[in-house]
């Protein structure tokens, strides 16, 4: 058998690495659709049965069908309330974001670098330093317990992420071309939807997904935010599998992967257009 050459060792050790990257990453998620199936015998075995011996999908009926005021009403209210807060909070971030990275990518005036840096460290705020102040903020409008007040919450967290990835992207796009829309009539705005837009979509998909994901995982504030199945979202769901002595570990896995796909189908959808933007300047900063 001849030697390998230099070239041919190189894709060898890349893919040989990609495999073991895809691996590590996907083993967590891999374990959670294992556990959603397995019964309570195996996932409390010793030594531990990583293959089901009697996989079962009684959980996903149970969460789907079961009547009455319980726990699983709850999950299939608080994945309703999810898709409605985060596709809102995309809504409203991405509006309010793109026209404030369009002025800060191409109009000059004095602290708009500092500006920026301002509304980015907003964004890198612990937020467990605000619960505080935005709960009494929450108090004093009224929006306690109501999806509005969670949108209004994510909406302040999302926006400046909108407007650091979005400002760059539209920095990468030559100025030219809106210049070239302008002398042919368009205005500022109409040169922003019929040129700059159109050229940033994998730029901006790829940031309305990250905003998505913003708004779908976030925990702590829905926890104490609210208090109703008519505002949770699925995370404060997921959490109430737990009962206060017991665990139920089956259901939360079952209902981290009902959680998990969402992300997961828009991600596939848009697959092409998401790694485009990234490999085009999404997260250049």
């Amino acid at each position: 058998m001849s030697a390998l050459t230099p070239s041919r060792r190189y894709r060898v050790f890349v893919h040989l690495m990609a495999v073991v990257v895809s691996v590590l990453i996907l083993a967590p998620f891999g374990w959670l659709v294992i556990a959603s199936i397995a019964n309570d015998n195996d996932l409390l075995s010793k030594p531990l049965h990583w293959i089901p011996q009697h996989p079962t999908f009684d959980r996903y009926l149970q969460i789907f069908t079961a009547q009455g005021d319980n726990v699983f009403a709850g999950f299939r209210a608080g994945l309703l309330n999810s898709v409605i807060v985060a596709s809102v909070t995309v809504l409203v971030s991405t509006v309010v974001g793109v026209f404030g990275a369009y002025a800060f990518a191409r109009l000059r005036f004095r602290g708009r670098r500092a500006v920026l840096l301002f509304f980015l460290s907003t964004y890198m705020v612990p937020p467990i330093a605000l619960v505080i102040p935005m709960y009494l903020v929450m108090v004093q409008l009224h929006l306690l317990d109501t999806t509005l007040g969670l949108i209004v919450v994510y909406s302040s967290f999302a926006t400046p992420f909108v407007l650091w990835i979005m400002g760059n992207y539209f920095q990468t796009i030559p100025v030219e071309l809106e210049e070239a829309a302008r002398i042919d009539g368009c205005s500022r705005l109409g040169a922003l939807f019929r040129v700059i837009l159109p050229l940033a979509r994998p730029g901006l998909l790829a940031m309305m997904l990250f905003a998505f994901l913003i708004a779908w995982d976030e925990f702590l504030y829905a926890l104490i935010f609210t208090s109703t199945a008519a505002s949770k979202t699925i995370p404060v769901a997921i959490s109430e599998f737990t009962g206060r002595y017991t665990t139920n570990f089956g259901l939360q896995a079952a209902g981290g992967v009902l959680a998990a796909l969402p992300p997961v189908i828009l991600a596939a959808i848009f697959q092409r257009q998401i790694v485009g933007g990234l490999s085009g300047g999404a997260v250049k900063g």
